[in-house]
């Protein structure tokens, strides 16, 4: 690919009737563009995490994604309240999900942590005003 391809999607929060559309939208792009399948798995699970953090903790923001021919860019961009301890945030299993989402199954503490395990870069800054994530996936060469 010469050219970057880029997407953006605008994630509404507490919208559980579209979450995971997005992710769900980039997976399939990847897969369209052949890119490896372990680059792509890494990925869905990325924006799949990231884009529920935004549902469930934000107020609301937008999920973008560079892709060119060395690196998959996923940037979670939300307009606030950020994230008070992003270290405590990063421990698997803490939660700050209010009950009700809890009880739908979502909001178990694991979004960062799986994050993380995938992704070769992560970037997370985050203020009262809003959090940015960065991750990037590398595909290999």
């Amino acid at each position: 690919m010469s050219e970057p391809y880029k997407l953006s999607f605008e994630v509404k929060a507490m919208d559980f009737s579209t979450a995971g559309e997005a992710s769900s939208t980039i997976k399939s792009i990847l897969m369209r563009l052949g890119l490896p399948p372990l680059a792509i798995k890494r990925a869905a699970i990325c924006s799949y995490e990231s884009e529920m953090n935004m549902v469930i903790h934000s107020y609301g923001g937008t999920l973008s994604v560079c892709i060119d021919n060395s690196q998959i860019i996923i940037t979670a961009a939300d307009t606030g309240p950020g994230i008070p301890d992003i270290e405590k945030a990063m421990e698997e299993g803490f939660s700050t999900a209010p009950e009700e989402v809890k009880e739908m199954g979502f909001g178990g503490g694991m979004g960062l942590p799986n994050i993380k395990a995938n992704a070769d870069v992560l970037e997370i800054t985050s203020s009262s005003t809003g959090t940015k994530v960065t991750i990037k996936i590398f595909l290999g060469g």
